[in-house]
């Protein structure tokens, strides 16, 4: 039996993994997350699983091939976090889930603007107290209003969808426009600038990284709506607070931080050094950030366990690999360039 080092668990990862594994491999579950650091725990498995958070860099990825570890299942969606040419260079395989549930992070998107506008929050600390006062909730309608999508793969275009249900008038940027989509592309500048709320929802590359800066949010239309249920490295956190401050943004909604690897999943609530951007945007009253929890659904976390366990099949039979991705072909939407062996033999290694 195949085994199988298991990195960042949680207790829903292993009720998932080990209600679908069925036997098929040995599961050796950590709580820690991937680093070089926790190398060892891998020493005599044959793959790794690993998450949004873990540091895969050129050392974790020879330190997986020096212990005979030739592929790493990436239970998720986003891979910024993988050095794609030293996998490439040493032979290791990257496979992950691309789609686990789109509708469970575009309804969270929605949560945490339904959430903002009406200060769910706010009103839900108060009644605990028995503070009943109306004084600071009042919200604004939604119908009528324009929401402003970025990326538009099916995540985006669900909550485009779910905006559109409110009565809203969408706008949509896309470095990639999808012509069947049907929705209303414009450039960025002109989404910034007119819509009422803006929801991101595209990858993190070195083009996008801190897409939403001190220069875009001087094109923004004032006391939008940020959502980012995305990727943190999107946006400049310093220019983030920055607009917060000035009313350049009205409210935010954050399932993710550019710093979060540190902070997000476990408890810190007894850490008394803590991140002082964070910190900072966590005690706004026009601030929800959670823990990128926006895919944690009963839903969701069957399908990666599914899709992930189902990678390992196909990597150990020989089968073609479906959500495998590499250095060559990277940054193609999932389509295999001419040079890569995916166009002969199903995979991108050999």
């Amino acid at each position: 039996m195949k085994k199988l080092a298991f990195f960042d668990t949680k207790p829903y990862d292993r009720e998932s993994f080990d209600r679908l594994n069925a036997g098929r491999y040995d599961i050796r579950y950590f709580e820690t997350r991937l680093t070089a650091a926790a190398l060892p725990l891998a020493d005599g498995c044959d793959a790794a699983c690993a998450f949004v958070n873990a540091e895969i860099d050129r050392a974790v990825v020879e330190g997986l091939v020096e212990r005979g570890i030739r592929v790493l299942a990436m239970r998720c969606a986003g891979y910024n976090n993988v050095d794609f040419k030293a996998a490439y260079e040493k032979g290791l395989t990257v496979v992950r889930v691309p789609a686990y549930s789109p509708y469970a992070i575009a309804e969270h998107a929605a949560a945490l603007l339904l959430a903002l506008n009406r200060h769910i929050h706010r009103a839900a600390a108060r009644t605990r107290d028995f503070n009943f006062s109306l004084a600071g909730l009042t919200g604004f309608d939604l119908h009528g209003k324009t929401a402003g999508v970025v990326g538009t793969g099916r995540i985006g275009r669900i909550f485009a969808d779910i905006c559109k249900g409110f009565g809203m008038k969408v706008l949509a940027y896309d470095a990639f426009p999808n012509p069947d989509s049907g929705l209303d592309y414009v450039a960025l500048d002109r989404l910034l600038a007119e819509s009422d709320v803006v929801s991101l929802h595209c990858p993190l590359m070195p083009e996008t990284r801190h897409m939403v800066n001190a220069e875009a949010l001087a094109k923004a239309k004032r006391g939008f709506t940020l959502i980012n249920t995305s990727r943190g490295g999107l946006v400049d956190s310093e220019a983030l607070l920055s607009a917060l401050r000035d009313g350049t943004i009205g409210a935010a909604g954050l399932d993710v931080y550019e710093e979060e690897s540190e902070w997000f999943y476990e408890d810190r609530s007894e850490e008394i050094r803590r991140n002082e951007t964070l910190a900072l945007l966590v005690s706004m009253p026009n601030v929800i950030v959670t823990s990128h929890q926006a895919f944690l659904t009963h839903e969701a976390l069957a399908n990666i366990a599914e899709t992930t366990l189902a990678n390992l099949d196909a990597f150990f039979s020989g089968a073609p690999l479906e959500n495998e991705i590499c250095y060559r072909c990277l940054g193609t939407g999932g389509a295999a360039k001419s040079d890569c062996h995916r166009r002969t033999n199903g995979r991108c290694m050999k």
